[in-house]
């Protein structure tokens, strides 16, 4: 099944993960490898991971998405319209 996997959950499965085995429905027992499950035991890592370009604190991405909150709102209330903020 195509996705982004963590691969920490595909080691602990007990699998290398640069050399993973072929298998017809992938995490549902066939193939020999019943003993695991994506869902339960491999875990996908999200749709949006793919857009990750760098690893941050939590607090620096705290002080960034604050940062573009409060740039994006006073840009919102500098642009008013007759019946108001735009926002």
């Amino acid at each position: 099944m195509p996705a982004n996997y963590l691969k920490e959950s595909i080691v602990r499965a007990g699998l290398d993960p640069d050399h993973l085995p072929k298998v017809e429905k992938p995490g549902v027992g066939t193939g020999g490898h019943d003993r695991f499950k994506l869902w339960k035991d491999i875990w996908a890592a999200g749709q949006g991971v793919g857009n990750i370009d760098q690893v941050t604190t939590v607090a620096e991405l705290v002080a960034r998405l604050e940062d573009e909150y409060r740039g994006d709102r006073a840009a919102c209330f500098r642009r008013p319209t007759p019946a108001g903020p735009t926002c």
